[in-house]
């Protein structure tokens, strides 16, 4: 229960801070380009990558914490920093073609997905 409650501190408190940085970029940018959800996607990767690389090398945070701060806050802020980690351990590995495979797929079948959300719910409201 403990894992769950962790990633639910999290991903609420993510999911603010996501809310937040949008409101931000609102106010200062306007809404005809999407650079909150590009910053946030760029950052949620970099705080990725520098959390893994610390938890990796500096600390090593008990189970609960690291779920806290990957599954729960970067998973709520953005699900690109996941994504991204999985893409950078396929490199890492040196299986290029499954991280292409991976990029392609996940970007392309995502937009797909959407795409076939729309569909469907216009079909059940007509």
């Amino acid at each position: 229960m403990g894992m769950y409650l962790s990633i639910a501190l999290g991903g609420a408190l993510g999911a603010c801070a996501r809310y937040g940085v949008g409101q931000i970029f609102f106010k200062v940018v306007g809404s005809g380009f999407p650079f909150a959800t590009l910053f946030v996607n760029i950052a949620g990767s970099f705080l990725m990558g520098a959390l893994i690389e610390y938890m990796a090398l500096r600390w090593s945070p008990s189970p609960e914490m690291r779920v806290f701060l990957v599954t729960g806050f970067l998973g709520a802020f953005t699900t690109f920093s996941t994504f991204s980690l999985d893409v950078a351990v396929q490199v890492q590995r040196g299986d290029y073609f499954s991280a292409g495979s991976y990029i392609m797929l996940s970007v392309l079948l995502s937009i797909a997905g959407l795409f076939a959300g729309l569909h469907v719910m216009r079909m059940v409201m007509a």
